[in-house]
């Protein structure tokens, strides 16, 4: 008959107890100085993090599975399960074993799981750690996120049939690492496909009660109090409420010890930033490159001078989230003006941020329970700094810079508290005492008088044993097995007196103790435990007392970010010679000597080229650009798409100048790879895309198109193409603003018969064989595409060139005859040195059929006929 749990020892039963309550979670169960994981569990870790898996005895007639990590470098070993997609829960003593009567009880104190992640090591510094909660009902969407190790929480909700595409522009937004959806937004494929597909992160299913209404109410207006939570009550609010009531709730329920550093919310509504699909997202490569997924390379790569990791966050913020009221981006632009004139601010400013730590998760960490004192003295190191910065902004003229003055706290009391209790170089741990400073408390100071006097006392007992006994060899030791003994080499153990009593026999000594070095032993050791126990109250006392001042500690944090982000602004601009755009409400995008932003800063060898932008909604609101391949089509469109989005972030743009009218969304067509995954056609994702941006742009939005059709048949490509743009020109069906690349030259004949359709070019200069790209955008179209020229420049083999040059010229000829036009059109003609690139395709076959010749072995007969041959075709050419 088998065992039951029911006969496991008492250990493995409780363990087992709590693992029930946790199916889902690696239980990290608390032993001694070890978290220990059985069973399934520690099977699962040894082979994820490559642990030797051991047994121990569990009352069964086999050994169960363990696998243990040390307890205080627990956070590597769970950083690498959360990074492979496992939940941790960890299980700890909730009571003093030495007071425990039989098994010490055990709880699970916090569950870890890819969003509630709270420790540093954890954590990318540069970027926020987002938890999302999605709740859809019907055709309405609440969404919330939290980064629970910065106390920050936003939330907004919408309606409509197609929600879908609003909740993905939302989820792209924050990149969230952890979601939890409601039944009715599980029940949305396209959402799940989007989730499965573009985001790497984890995913929690939740019930409906989980978002229940009434429920969300209770527990917001716990969080937050009653009046922040009565602007949720609105039927409007309604599933904003629930899914920020449910994203709250499951936060309490993971992290045990509360969220009192997360104390308002943040709603905002849709419109009120710029909206960037992901697709725009990921072609305009903005935070990262699609290649390598890194920030080198990127927008954010460019533009990113922050001197803090708080600042670090909120530029990346900026640049997730551009915003599309005139009035907030002004202050910006002008706080961003006053630092770039003032260069002497500037450099004072960032060389007070250089001794600023992470003081938002500081914060974080110091209410949720989790810092140590080392954290106390960089949050002390930080604040010391405040008043400065708050000093060198003190002459400030622009609106915003006054107001982060006037949020900088010096915090000069909670700086003091730190400084009084915390020694200068405290060790990690707080269980070990060794950290809080002499003449902080007097209680303990007088526990330690008697630890360190004891042991100045021990040191006393030796030298008057030695003087007494005569044994000049005798030394007074320590272990954790006998404690404090006396030790005598053989060679002096008859000189041992009556009063000595051997404890241990060793090779070369004895070991004695005496009631004397017994009684100090237990009093040194008590006031040991004493002092230790007492330095750990203080330091929760002390921790107690800075959380209290959470909101001026924050207010500080965000104040610093702000200046941080404003010093980057106009240390980029410095170094980049950017300028500050206009921006206003009108619907132009006028551009002068625009740059690619991107480009420009990884050129080495030669200057970048500018270009010019003039796009409306009247005469010009789509710009049809044609030009060869690698002459730069794709770098211009989107350098127009980064300078809008830089301007309307606050920052200053790569121009000689620039006026931009707000842009509501940023679309993006660009490039298409086969998506084998979900069985679709590159032209089929490519019409999925464009499908979703017509839907979704609005006459005030930006829309980037690239080779639209090219991924079927000339004649199908082409139609689409053609009515693709049309459509985007036409103001009674969108009239957005649009630059529309294109092979299809056919389509630049629609400048004058379609309003509002101008014709571009990428220039180049054609010598010989040769092509040149002069990367310069010019009014009208291009009179070649240039593709065999491209194509030698990309490597191709003379010989297929060779061969890719007569096959045109058949193509052109027999359209040329089909249509009985007797002249090479003019559109054949290089504009470089007025040779006919007809001509180049005739020569080229008798130059092929000269270069076969052997003049060591031809006959005069045959060097007659070939003779003949080519000046027939000498005179053809004439003709």
């Amino acid at each position: 008959m088998a065992k039951t749990d029911k006969e496991l020892t008492p250990m493995m039963q409780q363990y087992k107890k709590i693992k029930a309550q946790h199916p889902d979670y690696i239980l990290f169960y608390r032993l001694g100085d070890f978290y220990e994981m059985f069973f399934e569990d520690a099977k699962t870790v040894s082979e994820e993090l490559e642990l030797v898996l051991t047994g121990r005895d569990c009352g069964q007639e086999e050994r169960a599975p363990m696998c243990g990590v040390p307890y205080h470098s627990c956070e590597a070993y769970i950083a690498r399960l959360i990074q492979k997609g496992y939940k941790v829960a960890v299980c700890e003593q909730t009571e003093d074993p030495a007071l425990a009567k039989g098994l010490v009880k055990r709880e699970v104190v916090r569950m870890i799981t890819p969003g509630t992640v709270m420790e540093n090591s954890m954590l990318d510094e540069t970027k926020n750690n987002y938890i999302c909660a999605v709740h859809v009902l019907n055709n309405d969407f609440g969404i919330a996120f939290a980064d629970i190790s910065t106390g920050e929480i936003y939330a907004t909700c919408a309606s409509g049939k197609d929600i879908d595409n609003l909740i993905e522009n939302e989820l792209g937004r924050f990149s969230p690492t952890e979601i939890l959806l409601s039944p009715g937004a599980e029940k949305r494929r396209e959402l799940l496909s989007f989730i499965g597909e573009r985001l790497e992160t984890h995913v929690e299913f939740r019930s409906e009660e989980m978002f229940e209404y009434d429920m969300a109410l209770n527990i917001l207006s716990e969080q937050f109090g009653q009046r922040d939570t009565d602007m949720l009550r609105p039927e409007s609010m309604r599933e904003c409420a629930a899914a920020l009531g449910g994203l709250i709730e499951y936060l309490r329920d993971t992290q045990k010890n509360g969220l009192a550093h997360i104390r308002k919310f943040n709603i905002y509504g849709q419109g009120q930033f710029m909206e960037l699909d992901w697709a725009a997202r990921r072609n305009l490569e903005l935070t990262e490159t699609m290649r390598h997924k890194e920030k080198k390379g990127s927008l954010l790569g460019v533009i990113d001078y922050t001197k803090t990791a708080m600042g670090g966050r909120l530029l990346r913020k900026y640049l997730e989230k551009p915003l599309t009221d005139v009035v907030t981006i002004r202050k910006r632009q002008n706080a961003t003006d006053e630092m770039f004139r003032n260069v002497v601010l500037r450099a004072d400013i960032r060389e007070s941020l250089k001794n600023v730590f992470d003081m938002e998760r500081l914060i974080g960490r110091i209410v949720y329970g989790t810092a140590n004192s080392r954290d106390l003295k960089a949050l002390s190191q930080t604040m010391a700094n405040i008043p400065a910065i708050k000093k060198q902004l003190s002459g400030c003229q622009s609106a915003f810079l006054k107001e982060q003055f006037n949020n900088l706290d010096n915090l000069e009391d909670v700086c003091s508290l730190i400084e009084s209790a915390i020694d200068d170089d405290p060790p990690v741990s707080i269980t070990e005492g060794g950290f809080i400073r002499s003449g902080y408390s007097k209680e303990l100071d007088s526990i330690r008088d008697l630890v360190f006097g004891g042991r100045g006392t021990i040191a006393g007992i030796e030298a008057r044993e030695r003087e007494e006994t005569g044994i000049k060899s005798l030394k007074i030791g320590y272990n954790k097995v006998f404690g404090y003994y006396i030790e005598v080499r053989n060679s002096s153990t008859e000189n041992v007196p009556d009063r000595y009593i051997r404890k241990q026999t060793l090779v070369n000594c004895e070991r004695y103790i005496t009631q004397e070095l017994k009684d100090l032993e237990d009093a040194v050791l008590s006031a040991q435990e004493k002092m230790n126990g007492l330095e750990y109250k203080l330091f929760c006392d002390i921790r107690e007392k800075i959380s209290e001042q959470v909101n001026r500690i924050q207010s500080t944090a965000h104040a610093v970010a702000a200046i941080d982000v404003i010093q980057s602004f106009a240390e980029a601009a410095t170094i980049h010679s950017y300028v500050m755009p206009e921006v206003d409400i009108s619907d132009k995008i006028t551009i002068v000597d625009g740059r690619h932003p991107v480009v420009e800063a990884v050129l080495k060898d030669e200057p970048f080229v500018p270009n010019d932008t003039n796009l409306d909604c009247g005469e010009s609101r789509v710009a049809v650009i044609t030009g060869p391949n690698m002459a730069g089509k794709s770098t211009y469109m989107r350098q127009v798409a980064l300078i809008v989005i830089l301007a309307q972030m606050g920052s200053f743009v790569p121009a000689k100048s620039a006026t931009i009218g707000i842009v509501d969304k940023v679309f993006t067509r660009v490039g298409a790879s086969d998506d084998l995954s979900s069985g679709k056609s590159t032209f089929m994702l490519e019409m999925s895309e464009v499908a979703d941006i017509l839907k979704n742009a609005t006459p005030k939005s930006l829309l980037i198109l690239d080779e639209i059709g090219r991924g079927t048949s000339t004649f199908d490509g082409m139609s689409v193409a053609r009515a693709v743009l049309e459509y985007a020109a036409n103001p009674k069906k969108l009239g957005a603003r649009t630059l529309f690349a294109t092979h299809y030259h056919e389509l630049t004949v629609l400048e004058g018969k379609v309003p509002g359709v101008k014709n571009y070019n990428i220039a180049a200069k054609k010598r010989g064989d040769s092509i040149i790209f002069l990367r310069k955008i010019v009014r009208g179209s291009s009179d070649d595409s240039y593709g065999i020229e491209v194509a030698k420049l990309a490597g191709i083999p003379d010989n297929i060139i060779k061969r890719a040059r007569e096959v045109l010229n058949e193509l052109e000829c027999g359209e040329m005859e089909s249509k009985g036009i007797g002249e090479i059109p003019e559109r054949f003609v290089s504009e470089g040195d007025g040779v006919q690139t007809a001509m180049d395709f005739y020569t080229g076959q008798i130059i092929d059929q000269l270069s076969e010749i052997d003049t060591n072995t031809i006959t005069p007969i045959e060097a007659m006929n070939i003779m003949y041959q080519l000046c027939q075709k000498a005179k053809e050419i004439k003709d």
